[in-house]
């Protein structure tokens, strides 16, 4: 399976690019970055692209793949529901638009959140927005589309937020998160659940087309003894 990537840099981005290098079925990374990270592996090809709202010049770079992993997004503190639209809604649709000319077949995840809102009527804007993004990416013609709506996230192996703002926080409850995931399977998962999970429904589909946290724990992926070689990052 050859896999596009967007957000691989962020805190769920690395998580997911972490489980693709390490799946033996994915043959090939594409990560799409505004700025070159100097990762390497043998599966993994950066491709740095300054113009995030339109990516019709690398249309054929983005052609003969079998997934698309969307991870890409940011916090909406601080910021107008117009600057949040350009980053959650414009910039995803911009991708996907190309993604989806260059690639009929391909099965696309687009990362959203809990409680998002797909009446894009309700009162909290960034829920909207996001809502927005997902009904976009639905309607769209991909051979299959899957929103994915995690709600509290564990960071693993190393993964960590861009946002100063929610690194504190995730430091802070550290401790407690293994005790949540048992107390609340329902709202907590990790970065490598959610990795595992996206190349689970990639291979074999899901029921529903919006995945919560409880539909996202509950896809059984290849345990990880059972995949390719260890790799750390």
């Amino acid at each position: 399976m050859k896999v596009i990537l967007f957000g691989g840099t962020g805190m769920v981005g690395q998580g997911v690019l972490r489980e693709c290098l390490l799946d033996r079925d994915v043959t090939e990374i594409l990560s799409v970055v505004r700025t070159p990270t100097g990762q390497q592996h043998p599966k993994l090809r950066e491709l740095h692209h300054a113009d995030f709202f339109d990516f019709t010049a690398i249309a054929g770079d983005l052609s003969g793949f079998d997934a698309c992993f969307y991870c890409l997004g940011a916090t909406s503190v601080g910021k107008s529901e117009a600057e949040y639209t350009k980053i959650t809604y414009d910039i995803t649709v911009a991708a996907a638009d190309v993604v989806a000319h260059m690639n009929p077949r391909l099965t696309f995840i687009f990362v959203s959140g809990a409680s998002s809102d797909s009446t894009e009527r309700g009162s909290v804007m960034w829920a909207r927005v996001k809502g927005k993004a997902e009904n976009a990416i639905l309607a769209m013609p991909f051979g299959a589309s899957y929103v994915f709506r995690p709600g509290l996230i564990q960071p693993m192996h190393g993964a960590q937020s861009k946002t100063a703002l929610y690194r504190i926080p995730y430091r802070i409850l550290a401790p407690f998160v293994p005790w949540l995931r048992r107390r609340f399977p329902n709202y907590v998962t990790t970065t490598e659940v959610i990795g595992r999970a996206m190349l689970a429904v990639a291979h074999r589909g899901y029921p529903q087309r919006i995945l919560e946290s409880a539909d996202i724990n509950a896809v059984t992926p290849e345990p990880p003894a059972a995949r390719g070689t260890k790799w750390r990052g």
